[in-house]
């Protein structure tokens, strides 16, 4: 069974351009996502899909495996499709490409098992919200689950309201997702709904064409970066990390 990588890295971000390339601690952003992508055995090869020479220039310098893929994509899972049409696996692990401080233990919490490859299957990563700022944070997606952890609603507002109590476990999104070839083929060929037009969340594709999708509980330390403001957030807990010091590579 084949499972490959791949890092959806595009330029032109409308609140953050070039963010893919950004600096953090000497290594540009992409590096970050890549190190730990590739540290997941289960995973035969690890790319990066871009759209954008820069980004396809700055990987092959540091070994990194590209994709060039079409600039018309609205969503990374678009992105996403194209890949599964040049390269051919039972398996697509996706980690979005601002998610610097994501490690390969939490990657590993969605390789499949036991799942037919030929089936259509999405799985995504959710983590306990922690931060109350991130609550209200349109750009922290939150998702509220049936009972089997499949998703019932994702929302840049905080759900659900805590009208019956305040005793409840709030998740987030993380951007870590799992999809079989078919699924990615679905996604692609099915229309845009009013849900995810009007929460621009890509993933109610899905929910709004009756499928599902299957999240997965992790203890993620994640910040996933959206804004130059938690780029700034990133630089510092990394470099805490390791004691204020730069980072050394070979």
């Amino acid at each position: 069974m084949k499972m490959i990588g791949v890092i959806p890295a595009r330029y032109n971000s409308s609140r953050f351009p070039g963010k893919p390339l950004a600096d953090i601690c000497g290594k540009p952003m992409i590096w970050w996502v890549h190190n730990q992508l590739k540290m997941v055995q289960e995973l035969d090869e690890v790319f990066v899909a871009t759209d954008d020479v820069r980004i396809e220039n700055v990987c092959k310098d540091l070994g990194i495996k590209t994709i060039m893929t079409s600039t018309n994509h609205k969503t990374h899972l678009d992105r996403l499709f194209e890949v599964s049409t040049k390269v051919e696996a039972d398996f697509y692990i996706n980690v979005n490409g601002d998610e610097p401080l994501i490690e390969s233990d939490a990657i590993k919490k969605i390789i499949p098992k036991d799942i037919d490859p030929n089936s259509l299957f999405v799985a995504n990563l959710m983590t306990e919200l922690k931060n109350p700022l991130e609550a209200v944070d349109f750009s922290k997606i939150k998702i509220a689950t049936d009972v089997n952890e499949y998703a019932l609603y994702m929302a840049r507002s905080p759900i659900p309201y805590p009208k019956g109590t305040y005793n409840f476990v709030y998740k987030k999104f993380v951007g870590v997702q799992c999809f079989t070839k078919s699924a990615l083929e679905f996604c692609y060929t099915a229309k845009r709904g009013p849900l995810e037009t009007a929460e621009d969340i890509d993933e109610f594709r899905f929910l709004e064409n009756g499928q599902k999708i299957k999240f997965i509980d992790a203890i993620v330390e994640t910040l996933s970066v959206d804004t130059p403001k938690d780029l700034e957030a990133v630089k510092l807990k990394i470099k805490n990390q390791v004691g204020n010091q730069e980072f050394i590579y070979e």
